[in-house]
């Protein structure tokens, strides 16, 4: 049996990254030539057996994880893509995972094609009036790409990572950040105060002065502190991060950059090492995490989705962020559940009904189409401005891990997780969704003939053959 070639060149990169090593030192590291390290870094080639084994050697690499993610994120992409009318077919799923594996430099260029396709689409359609008025010619927006360039990173940004725990935990204790953060910012000549501002802003810069707004939340206020700290003193470890990227346009770079400061700015809040051992120890317990680092119930579960260091990774998570109309403003998926990209997401899932019961924790015991059965929880994350003519901005957030995980999770006491009937049946997104019976389905699934019986009296219109 031939065994599964890897290309993984965005891994590579990144490793030679943290080394800090030109292409020519880590070729020599791994015992090959230049142009051959050079291909494989852009997925030209495979990395071979004997560089794999260097790799572990020298850099601790974790052989099982270093392709999948890309590959399955990409399987997932496509399938949504190809479910579009536009194609008469759709591949079988074992050619989409060989693409996605062996030519993912094709697979992408795919994707971008098809997104430049379906926005092409809505502007002539005017159902993008903001990419339409901007006059967007890109492949795609500069958030998307930046969406997707955290995306394929698995969420995870090992070098920014590990500069915030040295900032914020250099022995492995978390010391007191705001006077840590202040004076940081005075070393690089920035002061800070505590002022009355307008309700919807957390604060004002005002020359070398930061106006911080007393009324905000303490998380928030620290969370923008540290936000400019990285900004300040790490400007050369999330420019070096920037160039990796290779961003197509200057807005993306920019957007990227404020994304890695955000990065940093969660990371010092809840430094890895102190942040995986509570998480474990409360049994991920969000409320008792939030009060233990002093941060809110949403920068509490975006960083558990975040926990995929080498070596030391915690449960791998998906986290969602949605909005009333339901609209997918964050995601990220460590499981093998990944987001609709192209459609909206599947209705059944707790999160669109966290908005129905404000302050409060839902459980769902759910199971896609795929055979995968996942704990799910969702909470409203409603934001007050703090003023009562101010307005208030209202989202939902999702968690989920596989049911494997679920002993681990303080959310899974009381649920019998044993019994095939609590787990409701969900999707990823109707169009390429293949339950024939769903009472939620919005459209059709576009790789499966319908029946129109000219006596239909149910919920659809159709059947599914």
């Amino acid at each position: 049996m031939a065994t599964q070639k890897i290309y993984a060149g965005t891994s590579l990169r990144e490793t030679r990254a943290r080394a800090g090593l030109t292409q020519r030192r880590l070729a020599e590291r791994l015992g090959v030539s230049l142009p051959y390290l050079s291909q494989m870094e852009n997925n030209h080639r495979p990395i071979s057996a004997g560089v794999l084994l260097r790799l572990a050697q020298e850099f601790g690499i974790d052989l099982t994880t270093l392709a999948s993610g890309d590959a399955e994120r990409m399987v997932i992409d496509m399938q949504e893509a190809l479910a579009d009318p536009l194609f008469d077919t759709q591949p079988p799923l074992a050619d989409l995972r060989l693409a996605a594996t062996n030519a993912p430099v094709l697979a992408r260029a795919f994707l971008d094609l098809y997104r430049a396709h379906r926005q092409g689409q809505e502007r002539l359609a005017a159902l993008d009036e903001a990419i339409g008025a901007a006059g967007q010619n890109t492949l795609s927006t500069p958030w998307e790409e930046v969406r997707d360039f955290f995306h394929y990173c698995d969420n995870y940004i090992d070098a920014v990572d590990r500069a915030a725990e040295r900032f914020a935990a250099p022995d492995g204790r978390r010391r007191d950040l705001w006077p840590e953060a202040v004076a940081a910012l005075a070393a690089n000549g920035i002061g800070v105060s505590l002022m009355e501002l307008p309700a919807n802003a957390v604060f004002r810069r005002q020359g070398e002065e930061l106006q911080v707004n007393a009324a905000a939340e303490a998380s928030t206020r620290l969370f923008q502190l540290l936000h400019l700290v990285a900004l300040e003193r790490h400007a050369d470890l999330i420019e070096a991060t920037l160039d990796l990227a290779r961003f197509r346009s200057e807005t993306a770079r920019q957007v990227a950059r404020l994304g890695l400061a955000n990065y940093f700015a969660g990371a010092a809040l809840m430094p890895y090492r102190p942040f995986l051992a509570a998480a474990q120890a409360e049994r991920h317990d969000l409320e008792r995490l939030a009060h233990l680092f002093g941060a809110s119930l949403e920068q509490v579960a975006h960083r558990l989705s975040t926990l995929q260091r080498p070596g030391a990774k915690g449960v791998p998570f998906f986290f969602v962020r949605v909005d009333q109309a339901g609209t997918i403003t964050k995601r990220h998926s460590a499981t093998r559940l990944q987001f609709a990209r192209f459609g909206g997401a599947c209705p059944l899932w707790n999160v669109h009904r966290a908005f129905e019961q404000p302050g409060r924790f839902l459980r769902q015991l759910a199971e896609t189409p795929d055979g995968m059965r996942y704990l799910l929880l969702s909470r409203d994350v409603s934001k007050h401005a703090g003023a009562f003519n101010a307005p208030v901005r209202r989202f939902a957030i999702g968690l989920g891990c596989e049911v494997t995980h679920a002993g681990g999770l303080v959310y899974a006491d009381g649920l019998d997780l044993a019994k095939p009937r609590a787990f409701e049946p969900i999707g990823i997104s109707c169009r390429i969704c293949p339950r024939p019976d769903c009472h939620q389905r919005s459209v059709p699934p576009i790789d499966r003939p319908l029946r129109i019986p000219p006596d239909r009296n149910g919920p659809l219109p159709y059947e599914i053959a």
